[in-house]
């Protein structure tokens, strides 16, 4: 793996204070996320990493603010935050080094800007006030508000130009299947929180309660629930077949691993059954350490910021 200095050089990011900012923005995922950081340092073309790393950090920065403190505050916190990155993209500048970097991909990778917008307006609508889902085509707003987006303004960079229709479109199936497996993975801390991720008619049509999942009650209508909310989220993983062949050579191992790691993280919701009512259910360490050893062994050999 190259060293963190030689990974901006080969993206061409030169200056003192960009390649901090630059840094500072890995940081801040690395921090967050260690996992996909690593999958982009050890699996992604050394140009592409920092162009990703200021996206993802963007992305988790714009969701910090959309999940953080009362709804009055979420509204008022992604209102300053917009006006923000709104200044940061037409100057090129701001206070903050997580928008210098990503103002400075935006424009280097000539990402276009309605995919930031539409991210941002989402984030103040459909995640800052998130109260559920109604039906499936309240699920798929969702997904085109706030979630969709939300991986376009981090994966977008990765297309010189910005993705073109068949790109982006691969992407939207890409987050249908991983919203899916993740509201899936996730059921019992967001049940904690008071977030109820499967639509309510849904529910309604296998005669459960919220009550029923809130106490992890093990009778056949849940288990039939949560087959056909797995069966769906099965589907939609197979929807995203043809996925690779829409991304970047240099992102495609990360691409291929990310797919896999939904795969095995779906399975395992699948063999715990009721168990997802009463704790989340992750895929553990060995299962992704072996699936990024294995990918990273299909790799030529080339740290940290």
């Amino acid at each position: 793996m190259p060293s963190w200095r030689t990974t901006l050089t080969a993206a061409g990011i030169s200056g003192t204070r960009l390649r901090e900012d630059y840094t500072y923005a890995a940081r801040r995922v690395l921090r967050r996320e260690p996992a996909p950081y690593l999958a982009l340092r050890l699996l992604a073309a050394p140009p592409l990493v920092p162009w990703l790393a200021a996206g993802l950090a963007f992305m988790n920065l714009v969701d910090d603010v959309a999940e953080t403190g009362t709804p009055q505050q979420r509204a008022t916190a992604l209102d300053a935050l917009t006006g923000q990155v709104e200044a940061a993209l037409k100057s090129g500048d701001s206070p903050d080094p997580v928008l210098r970097a990503y103002a400075h991909a935006v424009h280097s990778r000539a990402l276009p800007p309605h995919w930031v917008s539409r991210f941002l307006e989402g984030a103040a609508t459909a995640e800052a006030g998130f109260d559920g889902f109604g039906s499936e085509e309240d699920f798929q707003a969702y997904l085109d508000a706030y979630a969709w987006p939300g991986v376009l303004v981090f994966t977008g960079l990765h297309y010189q130009g910005g993705p073109d229709p068949e790109q982006a479109a691969g992407w939207r199936r890409f987050v249908d299947a991983a919203q899916r497996v993740d509201f899936l993975a996730d059921l019992a801390g967001d049940l904690a929180d008071g977030r109820l991720c499967i639509p309510r008619d849904r529910l309604a049509e296998h005669s459960v309660t919220r009550a029923d999942l809130e106490q992890g009650r093990d009778t056949p209508a849940v288990r039939a629930l949560l087959a056909d909310e797995t069966r769906r989220a099965r589907a939609a993983l197979d929807a995203t077949d043809g996925q690779l062949a829409l991304a970047d050579p240099g992102l495609r191992p990360v691409v291929a691993t990310m797919m896999e790691l939904m795969a095995q993280q779906l399975t395992a919701v699948e063999r715990a059954g009721i168990t997802a009512l009463r704790r989340d259910t992750g895929y553990g360490l060995v299962a992704p350490l072996r699936i990024l050893l294995r990918a990273r062994a299909h790799r030529p050999r080339a740290g940290r910021p």
